[in-house]
């Protein structure tokens, strides 16, 4: 992914994005075509290592690109939004502010048992703050071997990460604080959330 020095987010940002923006896509190659798949993922940090876990129905030809395969990438977006230049002091063309994360990895397929581990782990991270939350012990056992069977379970080891955080930061204290000042005018919870970004990194103009 191309971007300029300005843009880049460091390694911490990105890992963190990744876990609040775990929906991602998934994108393997296999002999004639790429392949892509959106899915949601666990992020997990191990003895300095990422992992992003996750499952695809097994009737998905990408399932067949899994099995240690060193050539994975993952895409994660955040919250984007497009930019007017009419909110600038001078004549500009508009643009669109993003964060995104690239995460290229190796992948393979995980066993049952560890398979059974990454679903439990993924309800209680979605369900176990919620009034009666559906967790693993609370499903029919008979109900979950048989949806297991439908779905193949695989774990990516982060090897390298490219992030961008596209926000604004080439523009004046005055255009940035118009900016947010604009966007946070929207309904659009995105273009609320890119305001939302950019108040934290130039904290000093909103106090």
């Amino acid at each position: 992914m191309y971007i300029p020095k300005q843009y880049r987010m460091n390694h911490d940002e990105a890992v963190q994005m990744m876990k609040s923006y775990p929906f991602a896509l998934l994108i393997t190659v296999d002999e004639q075509r790429p392949l892509a798949t959106h899915i949601p993922l666990e992020i997990r940090e191990e003895e300095g290592e990422i992992y992003a876990t996750g499952h695809i129905a097994y009737g998905n030809i990408q399932k067949k690109t899994l099995d240690h395969n060193r050539d994975v990438l993952l895409i994660f977006q955040g919250p984007h939004a497009y930019i007017s230049s009419s909110w600038y002091e001078r004549e500009e063309v508009p643009t669109w502010d993003y964060l995104a994360v690239h995460a290229y990895g190796t992948s393979r397929v995980l066993e049952k048992d560890e398979l059974k581990s990454a679903l439990d782990s993924m309800l209680k991270r979605y369900e176990s703050h919620r009034e009666n939350g559906r967790l693993w012990e609370t499903f029919d056992p008979e109900l979950l071997e048989r949806e297991m069977k439908g779905i193949v379970g695989f774990e990516i080891e982060i090897t390298s990460i490219e992030a961008a955080a596209k926000m604004s930061q080439n523009r004046s204290d005055t255009d940035y604080k118009s900016i947010v000042a604009e966007l946070e005018k929207s309904e659009d919870q995105e273009e609320i959330q890119v305001a939302q970004w950019m108040r934290e990194k130039r904290k000093g103009l909103f106090e």
